[in-house]
């Protein structure tokens, strides 16, 4: 494992730890498809990869989320029943799935 990788996974556990189970909802991709969150499939992913081999998964990864949260929008699926929060990319992506 490479230096740089160690503080990213320390990163992420922080917020896996102490952020993530206050908020009270899981990442878009996550609630619509089950499995991983965002933050455990990168985690994964720095750790088969390394952090920098993984910047194409990573941000494949935050695509496929924004891309699931357009699924979860009210306009398409008529109202609100599942309610959220994405941690895609630098800014926080709320979300309802009808």
């Amino acid at each position: 494992m490479f230096s740089i990788d160690a503080p990213a996974l320390t990163g992420i556990a922080l917020y896996q730890r102490w952020l993530s189970p206050h908020k009270g909802f899981r990442c878009a991709h996550a609630a619509f498809y089950g499995g991983e969150s965002c933050s455990a499939a990168i985690a994964r992913t720095i750790r088969e990869r390394g952090l920098v081999g993984s910047g194409p998964a990573i941000a494949a990864r935050f695509a496929a989320c924004r891309q699931t949260y357009s699924h979860l929008s009210p306009q398409l699926t008529g109202g609100p029943r599942v309610r959220g929060l994405c941690c895609c990319g630098p800014l926080p992506i709320p979300f309802r799935c009808g």
